[in-house]
């Protein structure tokens, strides 16, 4: 009998990969973070979620939102039919950018190995960008969140759906509405997901495009 080794494998592949993001000293954060906050999830999640960097609560506890934002988090995916253990959460930078600023492009280019080899191990269906930073780094420079909010498309290979990062809304009241509209669109994104894969096993022509939701 024939012993299927690979869930194993990936496992231990992002293990490893946790590891070495925890040693990492590419870019100068490394100075005045307290740890390096890899991201967390199952290997095989179908859904990653990429935010900006890690602030000062992730930094303390090496997890990924895990302040207020990250509670609000919690319940946003619970609106879009998600558990927050069945997702990846992770960042496009790895390390607390001091006061919390924004990270810097050096610092983006210098971590970006890291999230390369994280959507190589877990090959998600569907990428959730939290934030311009991280629309930016999947979807090209040009676009604004404003106009592009709750709207999926194909970049770098995976299907992107780009959201406002959860403290905006945290920050200004007026987004909340908006945000919560936005992930609660999440079960029908999937669902036309599943239809164009099925679509595509059986040669058929993909059915509804991402650009309409």
């Amino acid at each position: 009998m024939t012993i299927d080794t690979a869930p194993q494998d990936r496992q231990a592949q992002l293990d490893q990969l946790r590891a070495e993001i925890q040693a990492c000293t590419r870019c100068m954060l490394h100075q005045t973070r307290t740890q390096a906050v890899p991201g967390e999830g199952p290997f095989d999640a179908k859904i990653m979620l990429v935010g900006e960097a890690p602030g000062y609560n992730e930094d303390k506890q090496g997890k990924p939102f895990v302040g207020a934002s990250g509670k609000w988090l919690t319940e946003l995916l619970a609106l879009g039919g998600l558990q927050r253990d069945e997702v990846f959460i992770t960042n496009i930078v790895k390390s607390r950018p001091p006061d919390n600023r924004d990270p810097l492009p050096e610092e983006i280019t210098a971590c970006e190995v890291w999230l390369e080899r994280q959507l190589a191990i877990i090959q998600p269906r569907l990428i959730i960008t939290l934030g311009r930073h991280s629309m930016g780094w999947f979807c090209g420079p040009g676009l604004k969140i404003t106009q592009v909010h709750g709207r999926a498309r194909r970049a770098r290979g995976y299907v992107v759906l780009t959201m406002f990062h959860p403290a905006a809304g945290l920050h200004n009241q007026s987004l909340k509405a908006t945000i919560e509209e936005d992930f609660s669109r999440i079960p029908r994104l999937l669902e036309v997901l599943a239809q164009q894969e099925a679509a595509a096993k059986k040669g058929e022509p993909p059915g509804e495009q991402l650009s309409l939701l």
